[in-house]
């Protein structure tokens, strides 16, 4: 499986995650950007943001583009 593959597969098992962790308990904007420590979506929002742009960077570099 390629790299892209891979960020692409977990991007999507993030957003499962997190759309389950919502549909049971609903999301508050404070609880998705400052979750403690424990909390299922501490750093969620800054994972999910490194792997889309190491994606960002792959289609540049797939394109010989640059950002």
């Amino acid at each position: 499986m390629s790299k892209k593959q891979e960020l692409i597969k977990e991007m999507l098992e993030m957003q499962k995650h997190f759309t389950e962790y919502e549909q049971q308990n609903g999301v508050d904007p404070t609880e998705y950007y400052l979750a403690p420590e424990g909390h299922p979506l501490h750093g969620y929002h800054k994972k999910y943001r490194d792997v889309a742009m190491q994606l960002v960077d792959i289609a540049h570099e797939e394109k010989g583009s640059h950002r």
